[in-house]
């Protein structure tokens, strides 16, 4: 029984590391696109922030995934936390880089694009950037492995 609760446990820490490097990274992302992401994702229901974001969200659970199993943990949990941390961090800053490469090569500002719902459709540009993160996350995942 002490063993269910040890996993439960370990299982808590290493969700409380991917939820801060989800943190991370929605902050990374706000600093990238136009306005507050989380005003203009709740607040005005922007369709194509919501895209991108949960693109990028979806993306970092998978990294995270990825990292926890290819964390450090024989070495013991301390060790199997902060590799954790370190992989789901490096594929964060990889996801911003191609993103911000993404804003560069596209015409308009970075972001603001990916950010134009017409007649309550999200702008084709959204749904690129939202795929970009997803095959980003899927290229960091499987150089985890």
């Amino acid at each position: 029984m002490g063993d269910i609760f040890e996993s439960a446990g370990e299982a808590l820490l290493y969700g409380l590391v991917g939820f801060a490097v989800m943190a991370v990274a929605f902050l990374a992302l706000d600093l990238v696109t136009p306005g507050r992401l989380d005003r203009v994702v709740w607040k005005e229901r922007n369709r194509g922030a919501a895209i991108v974001l949960g693109s990028q969200m979806l993306g970092v659970g998978w990294v995270v995934m990825r990292a926890v199993g290819t964390s450090e943990s024989e070495e013991g949990l301390g060790w199997g936390l902060v590799s954790t941390g370190v992989y789901g961090l490096a594929g964060v800053v990889l996801m911003i880089l191609v993103f911000v490469l993404i804003g560069w090569l596209a015409p308009g500002p970075m972001g603001a694009v990916a950010f134009e719902d017409r007649d309550g459709q999200a702008h084709p540009a959204a749904w690129v950037h939202g795929a970009t993160y997803l095959g980003t996350a899927l290229m960091v995942g499987a150089a985890l492995s």
